[in-house]
C-alpha cells in the first residue's frame, strides 16, 4: 500500500503591528511559518490575454494543508513552494465536521503571474 506524503512549504503572513505611519496607514510586519506534509497539485496554466504582456503567464497550484496544522487564516498570505512564491486566492477555510477520511482538510488555491 502506497501512502501519500506531502512536502514542506513556507507561509508568509502580513501582520498588523497596531502602529500607524505618518499617513495613518497600518504598519505591517512579516511572519513566516513552515508547514510540513502539504500536498501540492499543479493547476491550470494559462497565457496572459493582455496585449501589453505577450509573454505573460498565470500559474496556479492547489495545496492541501494537513489537519494536524493549527489553522490560521491565509487571506493575503504568500506560500513558498519549491523556492517560488505564490499568492493565496481568497480566504480558504478548513473542512469541519462530518466524515473526513484523509489527513488533509484545507484546500488553498495559489496563483502567480509572470512576464
Amino acid at each position: 500500500m502506497t501512502r501519500m506524503h506531502g512536502e514542506t512549504v513556507t507561509v508568509t503572513y502580513r501582520v498588523d503591528t497596531g502602529e500607524r505611519d505618518g499617513g495613518n496607514n497600518p504598519v505591517w510586519r512579516e511572519e513566516t511559518e513552515r508547514v510540513d506534509d502539504v500536498l501540492v497539485k499543479p493547476g491550470a496554466d494559462s497565457n496572459a490575454s493582455d496585449s501589453t504582456r505577450p509573454e505573460g503567464v498565470t500559474v496556479a497550484l492547489t495545496c492541501a494543508f494537513p489537519r494536524a496544522w493549527p489553522y490560521r487564516p491565509l487571506r493575503g498570505a504568500i506560500v513558498t513552494v519549491r523556492g517560488h512564491d505564490y499568492q493565496v486566492v481568497g480566504d480558504p477555510l478548513p473542512a469541519d465536521g462530518g466524515l473526513t477520511p484523509t489527513r488533509w482538510n484545507l484546500l488553498a488555491e495559489l496563483t502567480d503571474t509572470r512576464g
